[in-house]
């Protein structure tokens, strides 16, 4: 049986602590049911664990640690714990509870108190649109809507669902400090860039599709406790599939089939179709761009089996086109100087300015709200898919070349849109750019993130009293 590791666990107090909450939701509302109990092997523990071990049953609340100007209460290290291993339990990968894992989660949670006090120092504000959104997420998970859920929270438990939109709302503001945090300390430079564009790792991100064969012959048992000659056999079905899917125009169902004779674990594979390198598992997709068509991989050793990879086919594609629409637009704004009334009145006014022959640009010019492009007779210039909000791009597709749009309303505002053009452009070498800056932050990023916690608990007053 796998174990969850208790660097998983922390990070999981740490940012999911809603997460662990909605998972629970419709066995009781909003309160986390312990792990049943495991195997005697399992919940293995030294004597000293089982004496260090803070349970309900042996806990009178107080304080358990200082964290500068707040307390953690015995109380939220006890439901922390609990949520941790609810969340193990459902992975089927239970943890004990342990003086070990007590450490663990307390240090999370001071992690987690320092991050909410800095939240608060400088004003971070999650987009309540966004809460509303995760707890929607929430309630379809369960087959019920927010309305429904939250009378059923507070059915069971009155204060429920405040408590996991509170959660939600600190877990969200959590996710944006952390980015503006890791984003200030993660540099990229166009040397980076052009580095990594150059290196074997950047064929992930071309543009051709892979037609990709995988089968895995898996292992008989834990790679660690398997004999010489179990490995053998296994290495033995392995060679036997890569000369049959070698064959042109092969059948990948029967060679699997002809390949798995006694073998007693049933090979896992097939054809998994047409996909771009980036869509891939990195070892997979390093392993396919090398490969020409019809080629096939010498059997590669994994922990969980042999995998054999054979690229069917692909697609070439030195271009990747976009649609784009040069665009121009009025904006009256809602602000507390004007309601939205009187700026829907104005819009409107204009509007049949507009049917009557007037300039747009000149319009625009003369009585746009937007700073931006007010100056350019509302000019945008070419404008891409989700660059701008909803509303905006869904009038923007909808609006001829040439023509301009009725009146329309977004969270900034009153507008009218004008297309003056609409083409297909090849951004091929913005988006492989683009991508290779992902791929290098997403390399940096973990770092930058250890090392900024650290200063940030080095930087606090910290006690531990229990």
């Amino acid at each position: 049986m796998r174990f969850f590791s208790l660097r998983q666990i922390s990070r999981a107090v740490l940012l999911s602590m809603s997460a662990s909450l909605a998972l629970t939701l419709s066995a009781q509302a909003a309160t986390i049911k312990p792990a049943k109990a495991q195997a005697p092997q399992a919940n293995a523990v030294t004597a000293q664990d089982n004496v260090n071990r803070l349970t309900p049953a042996n806990s009178t609340d107080g304080i358990i640690a200082l964290v500068n100007e707040n307390a953690i209460l015995k109380s939220d290290l006890i439901d922390a714990i609990t949520q941790a291993q609810a969340r193990a339990q459902a992975a089927g990968e239970p943890i004990a509870n342990s003086a070990q894992l007590q450490s663990e989660v307390l240090n999370a949670l001071i992690l987690r108190e320092l991050q909410l006090s800095m939240v608060k120092r400088v004003g971070l504000n999650p987009d309540e649109a966004a809460i509303n959104q995760r707890l929607g997420q929430i309630a379809q998970a369960e087959g019920t809507s927010i309305s429904a859920l939250q009378q059923r929270l507070d059915a069971a438990k009155p204060g429920s669902y405040a408590a996991l939109r509170a959660q939600l709302i600190e877990d969200a503001a959590i996710q944006a400090l952390q980015q503006r945090q890791i984003g200030n300390r993660v540099r990229i430079s166009e040397q980076d860039i052009d580095a990594f564009l150059a290196s074997p790792e950047a064929k992930r991100l071309n543009q051709s599709e892979y037609q990709t064969i995988h089968v895995r012959v898996p292992y008989m048992d834990d790679y660690s406790r398997l004999s010489e000659a179990q490995r053998n056999e296994a290495l033995k079905v392995a060679e036997a599939l890569r000369t049959r899917l070698l064959a042109p125009n092969v059948d990948v169902a029967e060679a699997v089939a002809a390949s798995q004779g006694s073998y007693p674990i049933p090979l896992q594979g097939g054809d998994m179709g047409f996909h771009k390198a980036a869509s891939l598992p990195t070892e997979l997709s390093s392993e396919i761009t090398k490969l020409e068509v019809g080629a096939v991989s010498a059997p590669l050793i994994t922990p969980e089996g042999i995998d054999i990879i054979k690229l069917a086919d692909k697609k070439a594609s030195d271009t990747m086109l976009i649609p784009q629409w040069r665009t121009r637009h009025i904006l009256v704004k809602v602000d507390e100087l004007q309601t939205d009334a009187l700026a829907e009145q104005k819009i409107n006014d204009l509007y049949e300015q507009l049917r009557s022959g007037a300039d747009f640009a000149g319009l625009a010019s003369t009585y746009s709200d937007d700073p931006g492009s007010a100056g350019r007779g509302g000019d945008l210039d070419w404008v891409s898919e989700e660059d701008m909000i909803g509303p905006f791009e869904a009038m923007m597709k909808n609006t001829a070349v040439g023509d301009y749009s009725a009146p329309f309303k977004t969270q900034f505002g009153w507008h009218i849109l004008k297309i003056e053009g609409k083409r297909q452009q090849d951004i091929s070498d913005q988006y492989r750019r683009n991508m290779a800056r992902q791929a290098l932050y997403q390399r940096l990023a973990p770092q930058a993130k250890e090392d900024w916690l650290q200063e940030l608990r080095a930087g606090a007053y910290i006690q531990v009293l229990g």
